[in-house]
């Protein structure tokens, strides 16, 4: 899976304004439904709310992949967060989130949910790259360096 195939450059925001894991979801729900993704706000909203709710999606290594699934999209969906300020995620290894990537994606689709999530987590193993990622200032930069990161 090639993530920029289904991220929206315009459903990036670099810096997050959110200070807490709360509002920085629903900053990034608020994005895709801006850029019309959404068919319904308040249900996408609640399910990622709800799985982060059962465990935090804060993997550890200042990321946080929070996602839902729901019938608030045909399809896959992703926004992408870079905090100017570290947030408190409640992450598995307690530290805080820099860079959150909110994937939205309808109840019978289980594939590319998975597909997304396991590429998430391949391209933020390599440490170079994620470090300069956090470090972005702007939602052109975020696309750019993940377009050429997929295009290597």
């Amino acid at each position: 899976m090639i993530l920029t195939q289904i991220l929206h450059p315009s459903c990036i925001k670099a810096p997050l304004q959110g200070k807490d894991k709360k509002t920085v979801i629903t900053e990034l729900v608020d994005l895709l439904n801006d850029n019309g993704l959404l068919l319904n706000r308040d249900v996408a909203l609640e399910a990622v709310l709800i799985r982060e709710q059962t465990k935090s999606t804060g993997i550890g290594s200042g990321i946080a992949v929070p996602h839902g699934k729901c019938k608030a999209v045909k399809e896959l969906v992703m926004a992408i967060g870079i905090a100017g300020k570290a947030i408190d995620f409640e992450s598995i290894d307690g530290k805080p989130v820099t860079i959150v990537i909110l994937l939205v994606s309808p109840t019978d689709q289980t594939g590319p949910h998975i597909q997304a999530l396991a590429r998430i987590s391949r391209l933020m193993l390599d440490e170079p790259f994620k470090q300069t990622l956090e470090k972005a200032t702007s939602a052109e930069e975020v696309y750019e360096l993940l377009s050429s990161k997929e295009n290597e």
